[in-house]
């Protein structure tokens, strides 16, 4: 029998749609059902990842904490974009990803029963942690406009109560691309004095949006610097995805309990990857890398788009997915996806257990597909829904 702590948390629907689709073996399929991409990582990291092997001090448990040159390079670089320093000794431990950095600092901060604030619709496996932690998600619905995703501050602020442990946010928010600014920190600042709650701020795509604007870092904030958790990771904006690094930063006195978790939990990180991810941070060509890459990912967003015209998707300002409606189309995400892959030959994943309006959405990943292929991703669906 299920154990208690496992009933009502779903699988995330990726896994499924992926095994369908490398079943079907079918090279003219897009896969877009997976949060992957096809961008090469920084140079310098599968330099340094390959010298690392050869290193007797990379095949080591030791430090648990991850090596002080990684926790050096993510404290810097958490710090050059919040514009406060952090001591890499006391505030930032390194993790085996950035989701179990999520895992580590909600097992560190929120007591069985108490509540985490979260945007709907939202990553899955963010809510399935919050499950596991014995946490009770709180999603703040999202407004699906012309321009866009939008959610109201104030909606935000006032989700957050006396039985709130934690205010769990992404920005750009995945999977929908929202973009969060001043007016939702400022916002939540407030709130999270009153009730005396930590900001848990997922920063693995901060970077990676494409208005042209550096990252609106919450512990810039007034009130927040003291109250924000940093949790990033190498997997996404750097394109490391296997290496499985991460770090966490924030105040010593919290981040001291997360490095408790950790060592109780996945213990270290993958030692062989740690020098690469450092050195990739830490490379002095690093922001103008991340930026190529990502105006390769907004010219694929922007293919899709004018691709999909006339049909019910919602614009992503930054990440690596869109969200489409389903009830336009009058199918439930499920049908929809299914119909997608036998007809058009698109892997896509319901976005069921994605926060409440998940049962209404699929999403699409365009970081993995050149353009080229993209290009037929109208005709495709034109061949599944009409």
């Amino acid at each position: 029998m299920t154990v208690t702590r496992l009933r009502g948390i779903p699988g995330i629907g990726v896994d499924v749609v992926g095994d369908a689709a490398d079943a079907a073996g079918d090279p003219e399929t897009l896969r877009m059902e997976n949060l992957d991409t096809d961008l090469r990582p920084p140079q310098v990291a599968l330099d340094m990842t390959r010298a690392q092997i050869d290193e007797d001090a990379a095949n080591s448990y030791l430090p648990f904490q991850g090596s002080r040159a990684l926790r050096a390079a993510a404290a810097a670089h958490v710090g050059r974009i919040a514009g406060r320093s952090y001591d890499p000794d006391t505030e930032c431990v390194s993790v085996a990803g950035g989701l179990n950095g999520v895992l580590n600092t909600l097992l560190a901060t929120v007591e069985p029963g108490q509540e985490v604030v979260l945007c709907d619709p939202i990553y899955a496996g963010l809510v399935n942690r919050v499950l596991l932690a014995g946490g009770v998600p709180r999603h703040v619905p999202c407004a699906a406009t012309p321009a866009g995703w939008a959610v109201d501050p104030d909606l935000l602020a006032a989700a957050v109560g006396p039985n709130t442990a934690a205010v769990l946010m992404m920005s750009p928010v995945m999977p929908s691309g929202l973009v969060l600014g001043a007016e939702h920190w400022t916002a939540l600042a407030g709130a999270l004095e009153r009730h005396d709650a930590w900001l848990l701020y997922d920063a693995a795509m901060e970077r990676i949006r494409f208005d042209g604007v550096a990252p609106d870092h919450p512990a810039a904030h007034a009130g927040l610097a003291d109250r924000t958790i940093t949790i990033g990771s190498a997997s996404k904006e750097l394109r490391m995805i296997g290496w499985r690094v991460g770090w966490v930063v924030g105040p010593a006195p919290i981040l001291a309990d997360v490095r408790l978790v950790g060592l109780t939990n996945v213990v270290c990180q993958v030692g062989i990857a740690q020098a690469a991810v450092a050195a990739a941070l830490d490379a002095p060509d690093a922001a103008d890398d991340v930026a190529r890459a990502i105006a390769v990912w907004q010219q694929r967003r922007d293919r899709v788009l004018d691709q999909l015209r006339g049909y019910p998707v919602i614009r992503p300002d930054g990440g690596w997915s869109v969200l489409v409606d389903t009830r336009p189309l009058g199918l439930p995400p499920a049908a929809a996806c299914a119909r997608l892959l036998d007809r058009g030959k698109v892997a896509a994943t319901p976005m069921s257990g994605w926060g409440p309006s998940g049962d209404h959405h699929f999403r699409l990943v365009y970081a993995n597909e050149p353009v080229e292929r993209l290009d037929g991703l109208g005709d495709r669906f034109r061949a599944a829904f009409g």
